[in-house]
């Protein structure tokens, strides 16, 4: 009995996490909702008190992010990390993730990847290496740097998590678990996708389309491109 009342239980979240994810939006708080309410008014289960803690500390780095945002912080920030792809275009596969991990630490959110990716598409195409090589593993990268940065949404929740007995873990032991592994894991990976997939010169299928004018050749003066970054609210 007890097992079929877990299996049921477990059913309706994770189902109302599936219609959250196809929700998205609102949608993804109201299905919280419904899933809570089955869980406490269908199968009797006691409600916990509210993480009031942890909403704080969320707040507060959403409304710090937002004013460094307002203040033109992250335009810098981007427009600084722009340059230093675009000083080695030939390693982009390396530096692109890298460059894009540091600054999403910093910032303390993955947002300021959008304005990157025009420009680590631009060098990598035109120093013939595969776009999708360093795009793919940028977004990954910048995902990973919200366990590592102390200012993001996310860190915040699990210090307030871990923090208490019987882990006790503080925010610098867990900065020391997940920076090194967040480079390591940045810098095996690029081993892996830098050898994911043809390189420009070597594929037919990108080939043919630059020759029948569908997509341009890539230009050998690489170092000299320059793109105008901003960052839209």
């Amino acid at each position: 009995m007890d097992i079929a009342l877990f299996i049921a239980q477990l059913v309706v979240v994770l189902g109302c996490i599936v219609m959250g994810t196809r929700s998205s939006g609102v949608g993804l708080g109201l299905w919280g909702g419904t899933g809570v309410a089955i869980l406490v008014f269908g199968f009797r289960l006691s409600p916990g008190s509210p993480p009031v803690d942890a909403l704080l500390i969320v707040l507060s780095v959403v409304l710090a992010s937002s004013m460094m945002q307002a203040a033109g912080g992250i335009d810098w920030m981007v427009s600084i990390a722009a340059k230093l792809i675009s000083r080695s275009p030939k390693q982009i596969t390396l530096v692109a993730p890298l460059v894009s991990f540091l600054f999403s630490v910093g910032a303390g959110t993955s947002n300021i990847l959008y304005p990157l990716l025009p420009v680590i598409q631009d060098l990598s195409y035109r120093n013939g290496i595969r776009p999708s090589r360093p795009l793919s593993l940028s977004v990954v990268a910048t995902g990973v740097a919200l366990a590592c940065s102390p200012v993001s949404a996310a860190m915040a929740a699990m210090v307030t998590l871990t923090d208490t007995a019987p882990w006790n873990f503080e925010l610098i032991d867990i900065l020391k678990v997940t920076i090194p592994a967040a480079i390591v894991g940045i810098v095996l990976s690029s081993i892996v996708v830098n050898r994911l997939g043809k390189d420009i010169a070597e594929d037919p299928e990108i080939q043919a389309k630059i020759a029948k004018g569908e997509l341009a050749a890539p230009h050998a003066d690489a170092q000299e491109v320059k793109a105008a970054v901003t960052v839209t609210a």
